[in-house]
């Protein structure tokens, strides 16, 4: 019969112990600001709602709609930074300049901004901004980390 006993077996003679050390480095030296990504696609479906939320899509309707794309754009951006963030690293910072463009969009697409529309999108432009650098940073110090990590176990 079987030995199923629940005591702790020792791994260092496995033939694959190098690999899954290996493996192990790499995942723990991986990107671990997940919550930065999904507070970045969180900030871009607000900025989606946002013309209708604060009420200014009916007296506004080219800021409502550049809401919408610009919004729909950094939501994407913030899952794809979720599901692959080092092919998203450029995008990043597409994100900040995303949010940089939120900050004086009312006063380029309307002359003449309600201050409720200005509020709204200097505060959600500030935290997209804010948001889409700390996630930049994130993947460029995953990088180096991933790097040192598997430089380290060779």
């Amino acid at each position: 019969m079987a030995d199923v006993s629940r005591h702790a077996g020792d791994l260092s003679q496995h033939p694959d112990v190098h690999e899954m050390r290996e493996r192990y480095a790499r995942v723990m030296a991986g990107r671990t600001e997940v919550a930065v990504d999904g507070l970045v696609l969180l900030a871009g479906l607000w900025c989606a709602v946002s013309a209708w939320t604060v009420h200014f899509s009916a007296a506004r309707p080219d800021l409502a709609i550049n809401n919408l794309i610009i919004g729909v754009t950094v939501a994407v951006i913030g899952l794809g930074l979720t599901m692959a963030p080092d092919r998203m690293a450029g995008l990043s910072w597409a994100a900040a300049a995303m949010g940089i463009w939120l900050i004086i969009s009312p006063w380029v697409v309307t002359r003449a901004p309600d201050t409720g529309v200005i509020w709204s999108n200097v505060v959600v432009g500030a935290v997209i901004c804010l948001l889409g650098l700390v996630a930049a940073g994130a993947v460029v110090r995953g990088r180096k980390a991933t790097s040192a990590a598997t430089t380290a176990t060779r």
